[in-house]
């Protein structure tokens, strides 16, 4: 039986101000936010949008429209991570001439993205396509960056990042960092 070594990366408290952070930087950087839209990757990207969202309408009493995306049918790795049940991809509004913002939990090696990518243009055809991570943990393979990031975490490859959301389910909201132990 393999063991590991359990870190915890951001508290509730750092995760919820991370996110008013991360709201903050979208705000700034968008001068008209009513041409924003917030698409959520499954699985915690999609209350990790919808938090983004609730904040944006706190700070400025704008309503971001918030979705979610499913990526399933456009990965090029469900060989390697399994056969997953699709979840339904929920589009808030006409993608078209629009700024669309990816919002994912945890950005590793970039093919969730790519393939979220793909699955956008199925959609419309967005004026520009911005990326928002809670954790950035490198070791890409695919040329993808993201342009807000709420923590950068240089990680070994067998190391995982485990975020926790109470809005996807989980018992607490934080981020932990798991380590094997050899």
């Amino acid at each position: 039986m393999s063991q590991s070594k359990i870190v915890e990366i951001l508290t509730a408290d750092e995760l919820r101000r991370t996110i008013n952070r991360l709201a903050s930087q979208v705000v700034e950087a968008n001068s008209d936010l009513t041409n924003v839209v917030l698409l959520g990757v499954y699985t915690r990207g999609v209350p990790l949008s919808q938090a983004i969202a609730a904040q944006i309408k706190t700070f400025e009493n704008i309503a971001v429209p918030s979705g979610a995306l499913d990526i399933t049918f456009y990965r090029d790795d469900l060989d390697r991570i399994g056969l997953r049940t699709p979840s339904k991809t929920e589009i808030p509004t006409d993608l078209n001439g629009k700024t669309v913002i990816l919002v994912d939990d945890v950005i590793f090696s970039g093919r969730t993205i790519g393939a979220a990518l793909s699955a956008i243009s199925d959609y419309g055809r967005p004026k520009v396509i911005r990326l928002l991570v809670l954790i950035d943990r490198g070791h890409r393979e695919f040329p993808i960056h993201p342009d807000y990031v709420g923590r950068t975490l240089p990680t070994a490859k067998d190391e995982q990042v485990k975020v926790f959301l109470s809005a996807a389910g989980d018992r607490c909201d934080g981020v932990q960092l798991i380590k094997p132990i050899n």
